[in-house]
Parts: structure tokens; sequence; C-alpha cells
């Protein structure tokens, strides 16, 4: 997955890094030659020298929908972008990890939300669709656009899955029913109940994925399985809360599977890394 360089990238060789702030992780052992600085909390990184550097920004997932007479949609991955070859100009370049978003039942009323977006500089991954809320007619019950889109509440086959952004994820599944649709993800749309698949990507040294959806809920019986990337899984048995999205992947949540109020997954957390060298 390829992302468009800052304007004036017309430069040759590698940026350097004079400062950062967040406190984030620097391993320069893993990868010969390369220093990995990765961002799980916002701050900044000071780039000394304009050049190129490998790059991944990750936005938080989206919450997954609740259930009350049918299953809730599950919660669509974080945006993703990744380059090996990312022009990064000089200067002190702010860097924001976005959080996944919430799902809960308060005094009988369904809510969830989208994932916030992560931010490297000018590169901005947009945070994951909330999916629909389970048992609500539209627009209640439809997957709302992001990164990649949330699933459809179950109720109506007349709930439809949100959109993706393109370069960035996928769309989230439709319902059919009393099952929710799962949430989309960065490697693949969702498919019926179960959340799309992630990306693999190899920038820490070795391959890990980001972005899965998050699986769909539904009102008797399993629902759907997380995407690979974080994804979380609907709720296993007839009456349950779907489970959470992977923190540092922006995987979506799980819908609440059951014939009641049952809360889906949060989103996971998103993510930025960039290795220099």
């Amino acid at each position: 997955m390829s992302v468009s360089a800052f304007s004036g990238a017309k430069q040759i060789g590698k940026a350097t890094v004079t400062a950062t702030t967040g406190s984030p992780t620097t391993d320069s052992s893993t990868r010969a030659g390369k220093t990995i600085y990765t961002f799980q909390g916002s701050g900044s990184i000071t780039v000394g020298q304009s050049g190129y550097a490998e790059v991944l920004v990750v936005g938080g997932g989206g919450g997954a929908g609740p259930s009350t007479s049918s299953g809730g949609g599950g919660g669509g991955a974080g945006g993703v972008l990744y380059s090996s070859s990312q022009f990064l100009p000089s200067g002190t370049l702010s860097i924001t990890v976005g959080a996944g978003g919430a799902s809960y039942i308060s005094g009988g009323t369904q809510s969830d939300s989208g994932g916030a977006a992560s931010q490297l500089g000018n590169l901005v991954a947009a945070g994951g669709g909330n999916g629909g809320l389970g048992g609500i007619s539209n627009p209640g019950g439809l997957g709302s656009p992001g990164g990649s889109g949330g699933g459809a509440g179950g109720q109506s086959s007349s709930n439809v899955g949100g959109s993706g952004v393109p370069s960035q994820g996928n769309a989230g599944a439709n319902s059919s029913g009393t099952y929710g649709g799962g949430g989309g993800g960065a490697g693949a749309a969702a498919t019926n109940q179960n959340g799309g698949v992630g990306v693999s990507i190899s920038i820490t040294g070795s391959a890990v994925y980001y972005g899965g959806g998050g699986g769909g809920g539904l009102n008797y019986g399993t629902g759907g399985t997380g995407g690979t990337g974080g994804g979380g899984n609907a709720g296993s048995a007839a009456a349950t809360a779907g489970s959470n999205g992977t923190a540092y992947t922006g995987g979506g949540g799980g819908g609440g599977c059951g014939n009641g109020q049952y809360t889906g997954g949060s989103g996971g957390s998103g993510i930025v890394i960039v290795v220099i060298g």
C-alpha cells in the first residue's frame, strides 16, 4: 500500500532525526543500520535533515454496535497508510495516535462511536467507522464510513455497511435480518458477519497485521469473527458482549450478540512508526 509524498519531495537522501517527544520506543538493533521509532501515544518527531523514511500510520478502530433484538454491526478498522520511502521535511512533525471508538448501553440507550484519526505531519489515517446499532432500522442501524466502514446493525436488509477511505480501507458488510454485518478491514471488505482482513506490514522487522475489522453480532448463536489484524470477535454465545479490537493495531470492535442489551467491543487504538536509516 503506497501513500502520497509530502509536497516538495524531490530531494535525495535519508531523513535524520534529532529529537522526539511523547516517549516513543526506540529500537536500533532489530533491523541492521536502521532506527525504529514506535509511537503508541501522541508526541512529535524532529527531522534534522529532510529526506526519505519508512513510515506507518494507523488510525483507531471503530466501536461496534450493541445488540437488542438483533446483533450489532462490527466496528470498521482504522485507516492504514504505509510507505517504504516517504519524504519527511525538516522541522518538528506532530504525531497523534488515535484512540479506538467506544460502545456502551446506558439507561437503555445504545451508543457507539468511530475511532479517532492518527497523524504524522500531513499524513492522516482516518479512524474506523462505528458499527450500526442492533435492532434499529436506519439511520441508527447503518454502519458509519471511516478508514474502513462499520458493519450494519442487524434488523433490516435496508441497513447497509459504511464505506472505507480509498487507499486506507474497505467497506463494512450489510445486514441480513437479525445478524449485524462485519466491519471492513484495511486489506479487504467485510464478508457477511465476518470482519475484513487487515494488511501485513514488516516495518518492525517481522510481519504484523494491522487494520482488521470487527465481527458482526447475531441475535441467537455465535457471531462473526474479527479480521486478522486486531479485529474483535462478536459475542460467542446467544447473550454476550463483543470483544475489543487489539490495541495498537487499529482493529474494529466485535458486535454485541443476543436478544437483549449487550454491548459491542471498543475499537483498538492506532499506532505511528517511523524508521530512519
